[in-house]
């Protein structure tokens, strides 16, 4: 009897035990939340635009890693070097993730593109295809007479214009967007030359769709029950907008497809895609096609295009600068011809201006949101399955523990390490192993539009007043205002433009 009471009391001490551990789990070591989460919608309640002056703001309270709450949504706010480099190294897999949103889904950033395909094999072979075909150094020099034309266009507009007041946002818009459609199609679809008028309108319209949805967000990312209730948000306008963008894309594969069957010669991205779907057509399908041409369009121009306006908006603020990065071209270039694209890499000023931009302006404050495959620890803290990692960037790169003078544009600053990454401090086309692989490219139409605009030019503002830096809202940082200044041909330079 004894020893049968012995059993009982074990198997109720084990039962007492088991069911004490799932009502009353231990509380795992989470980072610390900030300010009050309040029930369904957590921190949302605190945001305001730009997201990322928000954030910034709260951990200059509450501290440098925050777990938070975006509705129904678990996020890890990072704004330390130290930490960032711990995601991007030690937990680089973990976090090698991304995570997925409805709004993504309809303007192809889902699984067909790399930027948003979930990590695994997939991915690799993503990755693999775009290192390898789009931005090699081969096929970035096999194009690089594209970039220059592009960059002559831009200097005749500017020339037609002379000491007139000209909008230069919309310029480099152009001069991106057709540098990129003539590598993925060989045709221009902005200013002259343009080709056929009604394809190009018909595409005009379609960036315009693309990138006025791109600053939007769905509230069903946030609070996902809303779908079981009939809450559309954007879903039927994103809907429109994907069949309007997947049968413009087609309609260009089925062109280059059929000039294909004459000849095989890979003149365009377009072709070399399909060079490789002729190898493997069940894994190359059109749709992945699709992908990776929206993906270049929406990634690859933006970006570009704000980098260099807030850059010629800094040298018109600071004309001791444009002074200094002239004096650099005309001593390494000289006034006997124009700038070409192998000249860039011999004029160190010229990158740190651009370095110093991405440092004050990065074209992605918050690096794209990463998410957490399993549990890991992340600064001494547990971080949970599933967690979305947002590295605010803009603020670790105006940290003034780290950077000194931080809000003041000083390109000196980086000629010490070349604009290289130190301990994270400045980073901005990411990190790890889902950084941006189109940095190349970026820096080449960057180094390449900028030195020109500053060799052949001399530039002025509008009025005396100082150009107005105020940040605007959007994914990919734009001024609140475009940029307009006045330009003129330096005498030198002025035969060379005419010419062009």
């Amino acid at each position: 009897m004894e020893m049968l009471a012995f059993y009982y009391f074990l198997a109720f001490f084990l039962a007492f035990f088991l069911l004490s551990k799932r009502l009353f789990p231990k509380r795992k070591n989470l980072p610390p939340s900030g300010p009050l989460s309040l029930p369904i919608i957590g921190h949302l309640y605190l945001f305001k635009k730009p997201l990322h002056h928000t954030l910034a703001r709260i951990s200059s309270q509450y501290g440098p890693i925050l777990l938070l709450k975006f509705g129904s949504r678990r996020v890890l706010h990072v704004s330390s070097p130290s930490v960032a480099e711990e995601c991007f190294t030690t937990n680089d897999i973990v976090f090698a993730n991304r995570p997925h949103f409805l709004l993504g889904k309809y303007l192809g950033f889902d699984n067909t593109v790399l930027a948003f395909a979930s990590y695994g094999q997939h991915w690799r072979n993503l990755r693999r295809l775009t290192t390898h075909e789009i931005f090699s150094s081969t096929r970035l020099h096999m194009f690089s007479k594209i970039r220059t034309n592009e960059v002559h266009s831009l200097l005749q507009r500017l020339l037609g214009n002379s000491s007139k007041t000209v909008e230069m946002k919309s310029m480099f818009f152009d001069l991106t967007l057709n540098n990129m459609m003539m590598m993925i199609t060989g045709k221009r679809y902005y200013g002259d030359n343009v080709g056929v008028l009604d394809k190009a309108k018909q595409f005009q319209e379609l960036v315009e769709d693309m990138f006025g949805a791109g600053g939007a967000s769905n509230i069903e990312d946030f609070f996902p029950l809303l779908k079981w209730v009939g809450f559309n948000g954007l879903e039927k306008k994103m809907v429109r907008l994907q069949r309007k963008r997947d049968q413009f894309m087609q309609e260009l594969i089925e062109e280059h497809r059929m000039v294909r069957s004459q000849s095989k010669d890979e003149k365009s991205l377009i072709d070399v895609l399909l060079s490789l779907q002729e190898g493997d057509p069940k894994y190359y399908t059109d749709e992945i096609i699709i992908g990776i041409i929206q993906v270049l369009l929406t990634a690859g121009t933006n970006t570009t295009v704000v980098t260099m306006e807030w850059a010629m908006s800094l040298l018109l603020n600071n004309p001791e600068v444009l002074k200094k990065a002239q004096a650099e071209i005309d001593t390494i270039v000289g006034q006997d011809r124009l700038l070409n694209e192998s000249d860039v890499a011999h004029l160190p000023y010229l990158h740190c201006i651009i370095n110093e931009t991405l440092r004050l302006y990065p074209a992605g404050p918050l690096l794209v949101p990463h998410e957490s495959s399993e549990e890991c620890t992340v600064g001494g803290f547990t971080i949970p399955r599933g967690t979305m990692l947002l590295v605010n960037q803009w603020a670790i790169q105006k940290d003034p523990k780290l950077w000194e003078e931080p809000t003041k544009f000083i390109p000196e600053r980086m000629e010490s390490t070349g604009g290289v990454r130190e301990g994270y401090k400045f980073m901005p086309f990411g990190s790890g192993r889902r950084s941006c692989p189109g940095e190349g490219l970026a820096m080449r139409v960057v180094g390449l539009t900028l030195g020109s605009l500053i060799q052949c030019f001399e530039w002025e503002r509008d009025d005396e007043e100082l150009i107005d830096m105020t940040e605007g809202t959007g994914l990919t940082l734009p001024k609140a205002k475009p940029l307009v200044a006045k330009c003129k041909p330096r005498p030198a330079m002025l035969s060379f433009l005419s010419q062009l």
